[in-house]
């Protein structure tokens, strides 16, 4: 079938709007795919719903493939089963929560997991019901603080989640990597460029979690990757953990003054002058233990300072931090924070001072501020610093990690760097930005428990159901491929989502162009082709271009003067090329 440029809903834009920060936004703003309505909420117009639906479409026929069937469930959703999985409160201020006119409690679902789980409860209860694969596309919706770069960090956005449900552990391996395979189909036929990497669950909980990310310089997140295969998301990234050493020998801690060393260059610049260390070697700013100060804000409400020690070299990936210490808000400590906890002297913070244990004590020793410390996994036992004494313009050297001070944890809080060791030893990592467009991962069976979804086995026994998830985000895919599928004049869709499959352009005023083009059109519609056709009699061939190269249907026929003589052209806009063609070759050309 065709449509008429003359009469779809569509007007081009010459200027890029004033909010777009990414050319996949300004581009889909520009070429009338998208309107904004509020910040991180858009309108979808014809041309944007065509590519929407074509994405759509790859995923139900992969899912499909997969043995997956449709369902679709409210955005609107009650309190109850969030309540009783634990994510009311967990979600914090990330969701959009709303009363009913008697004052119940109700959310805008930024995900489905509890709703599917109960639904398969209403309706199953024998293994031999299992396994099942079930999943919709549907709005999602997150109150972003700072919603940006149009589709790719909106508030409201489509996904595609899907879920499994198994009685065994190896019934989910299966199913998971069912899902894997399709996912990696659907991206193929896609055109997009992915990583698989190893991930972060959050909130889910589970198991096994990949996420699947398109390498691009706007992308949100970091990963790593070596080239023996390794790859991973930076927050699930494990630090190699070096050999701890023996403490029996080694000197005792020094105090030394300090003043006027506010920063790890100051200070490592005063311990070479007055301090030179008894190896030969000049201090380094690894030498030194830097201990960060940051705030909790748990899901009750009540907040809590923790320390952070690193070597001095490293700053803190709060992304990191955050996952560590999730569902707790994590900020640095403000100066309230401070003067309420005078045990911490500000600018010289250390783990031990010459009265004790600061911070990490132990049963027999508990340190003087009571505040939890954690270390970064490199501050082995054995090893020696450079740190804080905390007292005022006072530092300490030779403070020995497992005889001076011990931490109440280990986390994974330090940045990530090129040239790091990949945790499986397959040589020094790369980082690189991408962004997410797909994750897959094993839930276990967190929702199953918390919602009571059993099974009976084959021995007559209720077993709990183990639950897998997996997840497209569909409208920052098609930005994605707007923002990888572009050039200077416009978008330039793959054939596989292009709204139309050619777009044809009547040039000039002559009626019998027109007329030419109208039969062109009706053989290329009976030959199964979808077509744009730009009928408009009084717009140039110029303007028409133009909106042809913003428009980006990747195949073009402009039929203009030659089709007195029975010709047009095809131009091909991935290519730039345009061939002349006779007008009863071109439906043979583009096929």
């Amino acid at each position: 079938m065709s449509t008429r440029l003359s009469k779809l809903f569509v007007r081009t834009l010459r200027e890029d709007p004033a909010d777009a920060e990414v050319t996949s936004h300004r581009l889909l703003v520009r070429a009338g795919y998208i309107r904004r309505q509020a910040p991180g909420v858009f309108a979808w117009l014809p041309l944007g719903l065509r590519v929407k639906a074509k994405i759509e479409g790859i995923i139900r026929e992969e899912m499909e493939a997969a043995g997956a069937q449709e369902v679709h469930f409210p955005a609107l959703l009650p309190r109850e089963p969030y309540e009783t999985s634990g994510r009311w409160t967990k979600y914090g201020d990330g969701i959009f929560r709303l009363k009913d006119r008697k004052g119940a409690d109700y959310l805008l679902a930024p995900t489905h997991e509890e709703v599917f789980t109960l639904l398969v409860k209403d309706l199953y209860g024998s293994y031999k019901d299992l396994p099942l694969s079930i999943y919709q596309i549907q709005d999602k919706y997150r109150d972003e603080a700072r919603p940006r770069a149009g589709l790719l960090r909106g508030r409201e956005f489509t996904m595609k989640d899907a879920y499994s449900f198994d009685y065994t552990d190896e019934g989910l391996d299966a199913s998971y990597e069912t899902q894997r395979d399709a996912y990696e189909r659907i991206f193929t036929r896609l055109g997009l460029e992915y990583v698989i990497v190893q991930a972060d669950s959050g909130l889910m909980g589970g198991a096994r979690s990949e996420e699947f990310l398109h390498p691009t310089a706007i992308g949100e997140d970091s990963f790593v990757r070596t080239d023996g295969g390794y790859a991973a998301n930076v927050e699930a990234f494990r630090t190699l953990v070096p050999e701890s050493r023996p403490v029996d020998g080694m000197p005792d801690p020094v105090v030394f003054d300090s003043p006027n060393t506010p920063t790890i260059a100051t200070l490592v610049d005063l311990a070479n002058d007055r301090h030179p260390r008894a190896d030969g070697r000049p201090w380094e700013a690894a030498d030194t233990l830097k201990n960060v100060v940051l705030a909790l804000t748990h899901v009750d409400g009540t907040r809590e300072l923790v320390v952070i020690g690193l070597p001095g070299d490293r700053d803190v990936d709060l992304k990191r931090v955050e996952v560590a210490f999730t569902p707790a808000d994590v900020e640095a400590a403000t100066e309230a924070d401070f003067a309420r906890n005078p045990g911490l002297v500000k600018g010289y913070i250390g783990p031990w001072s010459a009265s004790g244990p600061v911070l990490g004590g132990s049963d027999e020793t508990p340190s003087s501020t009571g505040i939890r410390f954690f270390l970064d996994p490199r501050v082995v036992d054995g090893t020696e610093w450079l740190t804080g004494a905390n007292e005022d313009e006072k530092h300490v050297f030779g403070l020995v990690a497992g005889r001076d001070f011990r931490a109440d944890g280990f986390v994974e809080a330090a940045e990530v760097r090129a040239g790091d060791p990949a945790p499986d030893g397959s040589g020094p990592i790369e980082v690189a930005r991408g962004m997410e467009i797909g994750h897959v991962f094993q839930l276990g069976r967190f929702f199953a428990d918390a919602l009571g979804l059993k099974v009976l086995d084959e021995n007559g026994k209720l077993v709990t159901v183990t639950m897998g998830s997996y997840g497209i985000g569909v409208t920052r895919i098609l930005a994605v491929i707007a923002e990888a599928n572009n050039d200077e004049k416009g978008l330039i869709w793959p054939a596989a989502v292009a709204p139309f499959d050619v777009h044809v352009i009547a040039t000039g005023r002559d009626a019998a162009v027109y007329e030419a083009a109208e039969a062109l059109v009706t053989e290329l519609e009976a030959a199964g082709k979808d077509v744009l056709f730009d009928d408009r009699p009084k717009v140039s061939p110029g303007v028409k271009f133009g909106d042809a190269e913003l428009l980006g249907v990747p195949q073009i026929v402009i039929v203009g003067r030659g089709a007195a003589e029975g010709n047009a052209e095809l131009w091909d806009r991935r290519t730039g090329e345009r061939t002349p063609v006779a007008l009863g070759e071109v439906a043979a050309a583009l096929s």
